[in-house]
Parts: structure tokens; C-alpha cells; sequence
């Protein structure tokens, strides 16, 4: 029999379900910093997935699964399937089924609170820590059922906070103990854990590649949209200037997301009228640690009224790109005909 697309289901798990558990927590990692999350996912019988599944992603990048059709872990990430750490993927493998177990108790109980007797219905568990370039570790632990927030670990206090009446009940089952051993977790075998994947993937990890920019609008009276993709690693700084002044109001800046290819991007979106954006002078600025200096993108007018961007900088280095290979070219051309230059 044909097994169901793990990965698709996965992802989608992820992706709808999982999104309120996260956003606190997914965007935040720093530069020279790395970050180890794992997502858990239990779904009530009837739907054509597996009905458990974890996901572990260092840096936003997936490195491998459980799933309850799998019975163990699969290594996705090219930058991990070289090593050669079987012990560790055995006892990753040990405690994703013991987690397995102790979701098809709790998914039956909460829904139970809710009264349900059928139907599709998701436990979610989202649990990683942080580790900064200057020795600073962060952590959280996350639990949700059908999407919503059910109950957050206070790592200050290693205590539980509920996010309604119902998640009450259920946080007198989640007690101190239970807690302080996510506690002991986030600051010590999660680090531990990191650092050892980091290790395997440096050259993966820890790569630069510059992000590719733009600036665009549809017409003279939507917002301009200032956008970044194609970059790693995650970290980016997208502002705004006014007359060469730092500019934040009129300005909503979107989470980061991930490209198919490991890389990211990013947009920040300027909302100004057009007799503004004719009155003063606007710019968008991009920084990454792949880039030597920032890139600037003027906002500018063209005919029929729509703004573009003129990448300040960058329009010098297209154009030795493009001298360098006329240059090339006609070398090969002048060898080839038997002359010199």
C-alpha cells in the first residue's frame, strides 16, 4: 500500500496549524545566532496522514522527521545525511515514540473537555531554544490544539500559563516537575543538540549568499514594496528613509519566509500618498551579513506614474558584469581569428 506524502503532510500541519503557535518565536533569531525548533503534531483519526509526525529544523532549515508510518527518523536535509551519529538519530528516534504514545492519550482527553465525540482534530507541540554568538541561550515551549494556544511554558518561573478556561484543567496535569524538565532541556541537551547539528551542516549553516532586491508598486496609488529573497542566512534588516531620515510610520514590515531552496526573503511595504511620494525623497535599505555594504533602492518615477527602484550600488557592479564578459568575449573572438590586440 502506497504510503501517504509525509512531507506534504507535514508541511501543510505545519503551515495551518502551527502558524499561531510560532510567530512569537520563529522570526526572532539575531545574527550570528542559531536556532534548533522542533514541531510536534498528533491528528485524530480520519484523515489520510499520519496520524503523528515531528519536524527539526536548525535555522529554518528542515533536517529531518518522525512519523507514525515511518516508525523512525528520516534524515531530509542534504547538509545532515553525511554523518555518521547512529546512536544519536536511535535515541531521537526513542523519545518520538514516546511522545507518539503520549499524544494518542492526550488528544482523546481534550477531546473530551470539548465535548467531541469525531471529526479531525490536531495536538500541537512547538518546542526550541537559541543559542547567540555572544553565549546567550533562549527557549521556549509551546503547546496548541486545532490551532489555537492551549498552554506556554514560563521558563522565569517554570511555570504554566493557560490561554482559556479549558487549557486550566489540563495545566494542573502539566505540573512543576514537568515543567522544569522542559526547563532543564531547553538550557542543556537542546543546546547541546544544536551545537552538534551546526557542526554537521557549517558549510550549509553558515553560508552567505546576497539577497536579490527590488522595488515595486502597481500603480501610482498602492503601496511600494520593498523586497529581498534569495538570502541566507535568515537575518536581514529591510527600513525606510524620508529625505535621508529614518522613517517608521506608514510602514508594515512582513515576517520572513522561506524559499524552496533554503533560502529566505523578505518584504517591507510603504503606504504614502502620491503627492507625497512627489514631494520628498524615499529610499529602501537593505542590509545582510553577505553584503559589504548596505544596497540602497531609490523610489522613483517613471512614465505612466508608476514608482520603481534604482539599485544604488549594485547598478555599478551589473555594469562591470557586463563589461567583464564584452571584454571576454571579444578576447575569444580576436584568439580565434588569429590576431591580438
Amino acid at each position: 500500500m502506497e504510503l501517504p506524502d509525509v512531507q506534504c503532510c507535514v508541511e501543510s500541519l505545519t503551515c495551518m496549524q502551527l502558524t499561531i503557535l510560532m510567530v512569537p518565536f520563529l522570526h526572532r533569531v539575531k545574527r550570528n545566532s542559531h536556532s534548533l525548533d522542533y514541531f510536534f503534531t498528533g491528528v485524530a483519526p480520519g484523515i489520510n496522514c499520519a496520524e503523528f509526525a515531528v519536524v527539526g529544523h536548525v535555522d529554518r532549515l528542515q533536517g529531518g522527521y518522525f512519523d507514525s508510518n515511518s516508525g523512525k527518523v528520516i534524515l531530509t536535509g542534504e547538509w545532515l545525511k553525511d554523518n555518521k551519529d547512529e546512536e544519536h538519530w536511535n535515541k531521537i528516534t526513542k523519545i518520538s515514540q514516546f511522545y507518539q504514545e503520549d499524544f494518542n492519550v492526550i488528544i482523546p482527553a481534550v477531546m473530551k473537555l470539548f465535548s467531541q465525540t469525531g471529526g479531525i482534530h490536531t495536538w500541537q507541540w512547538t518546542i526550541g531554544c537559541e543559542l547567540h554568538g555572544n553565549g546567550t541561550k533562549r527557549g521556549y515551549s509551546r503547546y496548541g490544539y486545532d490551532g489555537e494556544d492551549w498552554l506556554t511554558l514560563d521558563l522565569s518561573t517554570s511555570t504554566w500559563t493557560a490561554a482559556n478556561a479549558k487549557a486550566v484543567i489540563t495545566k494542573q496535569e502539566e505540573n512543576t516537575a514537568k515543567a522544569k524538565g522542559h526547563k532543564n532541556f531547553l538550557e542543556n541537551d537542546c543546546i547541546e543538540w544544536l551545537q552538534k547539528y551546526v557542526e554537521f551542516g557549517r558549510s550549509t549553516l553558515e553560508r552567505k549568499v546576497p539577497p536579490e532586491v527590488s522595488l515595486f508598486q502597481k500603480d501610482s496609488s498602492s503601496p511600494v514594496v520593498c523586497h529581498a529573497t534569495g538570502f541566507f542566512p535568515k537575518a536581514v534588516m529591510i527600513s525606510w528613509q524620508k529625505n535621508g531620515e529614518d522613517l517608521h510610520e506608514n510602514v508594515t514590515l512582513r515576517e520572513t519566509l522561506p524559499n524552496q531552496d533554503g533560502t529566505f526573503q523578505k518584504r517591507s511595504v510603504l503606504t504614502v500618498s502620491p503627492e507625497e511620494l512627489d514631494k520628498h525623497h524615499y529610499t529602501c535599505i537593505i542590509q545582510h551579513s553577505s553584503l559589504e555594504k548596505e544596497v540602497v533602492l531609490k523610489v522613483s518615477r517613471r512614465r505612466g506614474g508608476v514608482w520603481m527602484g534604482i539599485i544604488v550600488g549594485a547598478v555599478v557592479t551589473v555594469l562591470l558584469v557586463i563589461i567583464c564578459v564584452g571584454v571576454f568575449v571579444w578576447m575569444k573572438k580576436q584568439q580565434q581569428s588569429g590576431q591580438r590586440w
